[in-house]
């Protein structure tokens, strides 16, 4: 398997994220990748699946990941059922941090329990 098969499932993400100014190049059983993801999010994601297939430090893997956006964690569109703690299990690992998205978006939103579907909601960085 060729080190680009091996982590073709980054490059996928790479596609979904829509990366821009993106590069692929192997050389000697080498892969070097990059680009500019539109979020922090996007970016940490990418770095998990690469984590998940080559290990911490992969030998075998150059990245260089950039960040469009650095004012915000990402932007997410609310779906039909979601409340912000299912929002902040999602992004934090921890639905107890729903007031941190809770605060981000006092423009918009003015009571915790009450979000709707299609509003775009700031998410902060992780606190």
């Amino acid at each position: 398997m060729s080190v680009k098969a091996k982590y073709q499932p980054v490059l996928d993400l790479g596609e979904k994220f829509e990366v821009k100014d993106g590069y692929v190049e192997e050389i000697d059983g080498k892969l070097k990748i990059g680009g500019t993801t539109k979020t922090q999010y996007h970016k940490d994601l990418m770095w998990d699946k690469i984590k998940e297939i080559g290990g911490e430090q992969p030998a075998d893997l150059q990245a260089d990941i950039k960040v469009e956006n650095t004012d915000y964690y990402h932007k997410h569109t609310v779906q039909s059922g979601e409340s912000l703690s299912k929002i902040a299990k999602h992004y934090y690992g921890d639905a107890g941090k729903y007031m941190h998205i809770f605060n981000a978006n006092t423009d918009q939103l003015k009571d915790p329990n009450l979000i709707h579907p299609d509003q775009e909601l700031t998410i902060p960085f992780p606190a």
